[in-house]
């Protein structure tokens, strides 16, 4: 028997197949089984959504804000109690889980905010007489596609400003991870929307996700996920004239100068490249530092990347936990035979490793004596991978960052003033990091990068406005 349905047109909706939902630090344990949509299922979400969008694009940004504000509110309240399904489901450390939670909280309050800030303009015309008025309006029906490595922050940052701007949503989440999105579902169920202004349908990507993006009704998609994947969406959605945000892949640098206080740069490569299993897009698997510091370095590196703590998210004392999946580990694995293949070294780690429950874990893996040609260093790994370049100076260092068809998230560790600026001002990324981690960024800023790590507007904070919401230019004449 499925235990947790689908949720279309205000009601729970059953199926005949079953996605199993089971946690990567121990394969015994079993989440739940979560049922899998179908074509059909897509088409009767978006029809639904359809016909939501006049009550609720129409309903008083006061009613909007206090729906969010409500989702928020119950998030922070059981951010113990769901930070924990989500570690057994993704394997995440269970403080990351609760952080991630409480973000997700966060961000529906911010745009509960939104909602009831959200203004226009009125502004003179050229022609005597005649006024303008400039405001904005809903898209209309937004599919939502999320990735699997932050199963509840992606979606809020996504849901949120869909809704707190008048428009209804078709969410499809990640099939490796359910749970997660099944359990903001069933809070956004009792939240006060009207029946169809938010649809969750389950399922494979290849199914579920194509049918969102090829479906007529659905009027703007907004999807995060790997930068081959986005390709495919981008062509599908623009081929039929609707809007469309992409925030895809990363291979984000960290620079390490030879004046950069040693143990901060060390804390945030091993945050940047290790932590969350280096399963974040703005991971920093590339870590490009000046001769007069590499050696140091790599040794300060080493010797904390022999104690961190591998194991199951829900230890206390586990600092990082395992691979998301199989297939997520074969890939790992893959390509550490790559970069020994190159002829980069493997410094440390890498070798799968035996716990007392079955699950993917890997230790954190460290190649050295790198070049920027590696595929190592060109391709995405998404894992607990990270590899060391030496290089000359910092004019080296910032051409060797900039050197990638990515673009999310870029850091360097300096003290000095100068280099900071000249990074900050010439390292082509949407994000840049100084003496802090490339990943782990605020909720209330924008989100995003150039190049082939995204593509439209901004994510989060105010700027999300910018793709959840249609401008419209009145011109009136007083008679």
């Amino acid at each position: 028997m499925v235990a947790f349905k689908n949720y279309v047109a205000g009601e729970w909706v059953d199926s005949s197949q079953a996605i199993v939902n089971r946690n990567p630090a121990d394969l015994a344990d079993v989440v739940g089984e979560y049922a899998r949509g179908d074509k059909a299922l897509v088409g009767r979400s978006v029809a639904a959504a359809q016909a939501a969008v006049g009550k609720w694009s129409q309903a008083t940004p006061q009613e909007r804000a206090d729906a969010l504000d409500r989702i928020g509110t119950e998030l922070l309240a059981r951010r113990d109690e769901l930070g924990k399904l989500l570690t057994r489901e993704e394997g995440k450390i269970v403080a990351d889980g609760v952080g991630e939670v409480a973000r997700a909280g966060a961000i529906f309050k911010f745009f509960a905010g939104e909602a009831v800030r959200l203004g226009g303009e009125k502004v003179p015309s050229v022609r005597f007489g005649v006024e303008v008025e400039i405001a904005r309006e809903p898209v209309g029906v937004v599919g939502i596609i999320t990735p699997w490595n932050f199963p509840i922050a992606i979606p809020a940052w996504k849901i949120a400003p869909a809704l707190a701007y008048g428009n209804c949503v078709v969410f499809k989440p990640a099939e490796l991870v359910p749970g997660s999105a099944w359990a903001l579902t069933e809070i956004i169920a009792h939240s006060g929307l009207p029946a169809g202004a938010f649809n969750l349908v389950m399922g494979s990507g290849a199914e579920i996700g194509d049918t969102i993006c090829g479906a007529a009704g659905i009027d703007a998609i907004s999807f995060t996920g790997s930068t081959a994947v986005g390709a495919i969406v981008r062509r599908a959605v623009t081929e039929r004239g609707a809007r469309v945000q992409l925030e895809m892949g990363g291979k984000n640098p960290l620079v390490v100068l030879d004046d950069a206080d040693l143990p901060n740069a060390v804390g945030c490569a091993i945050n940047g490249a290790y932590f969350q299993t280096g399963q974040r897009c703005t991971a920093s698997s590339r870590l490009i530092v000046t001769a007069g510091v590499h050696d140091r370095f790599v040794a300060a590196l080493v010797e904390r990347l022999q104690k961190l703590a591998v194991g199951p998210g829900l230890d206390p004392a586990s600092e990082m936990g395992p691979v998301v999946s199989e297939a997520q580990l074969a890939q790992d694995q893959r390509y550490l035979a790559i970069g020994r293949d190159e002829g980069a070294r493997l410094a440390f780690g890498g070798e799968r490793l035996n716990r007392p429950a079955q699950g993917y874990y890997m230790a954190p893996a460290l190649f050295t004596d790198t070049h920027n040609a590696m595929r190592i260093n060109r391709e995405e790994i998404f894992g607990p991978v990270a590899s060391v370049q030496k290089v000359n100076d910092f004019d080296t260092a910032l051409e060797t960052a900039n050197d990638t068809e990515y673009g999310l998230s870029s850091g360097i560790c300096t003290r000095s003033l100068k280099y900071a600026s000249a990074f900050k001002r010439h390292s082509r990324a949407g994000m840049v990091t100084v003496n802090l981690p490339t990943a782990g960024v605020d909720y209330h800023v924008p989100f995003g990068g150039r190049k082939n790590s995204s593509y439209g507007p901004r994510e989060q904070g105010a700027y999300a406005r910018e793709f959840y919401t249609a401008v419209k230019t009145s011109y009136i004449l007083p008679i």
